[in-house]
């Protein structure tokens, strides 16, 4: 995160009233509800493991069975069937 000067950002009437509330120190402000990105937006993370996931519940649905699964993609067993049996899928 990057430091900003209220000088060059607020309105003075709007710098003036916060003023009241804290002197000198320094505030964060958080960005709008809903103009967040979730959990590995920025890095493709999330598309990565939504990819991954899609090919597990593809491939048990060919057949394929959890511990195969399991051996296949490097994770447990549990983990592999609460991908396969999730019911909120993304």
């Amino acid at each position: 995160m990057k430091y900003v000067n209220a000088d060059s950002v607020f309105p003075k009437p709007l710098l003036k009233e916060i003023q009241k509330y804290i002197h000198g120190g320094m505030v964060y402000i958080p960005t709008l509800e809903g103009s967040r990105k979730k959990w590995g937006e920025n890095s493709g993370s999330r598309t990565y493991l939504n990819r991954r996931n899609d090919e597990i519940r593809q491939q048990f649905t060919g057949g394929a069975t959890i511990d195969q699964l399991a051996d296949q993609f490097c994770l447990s067993y549990d983990s592999i069937k609460k991908i396969v049996y999730a019911v909120d899928r993304k």
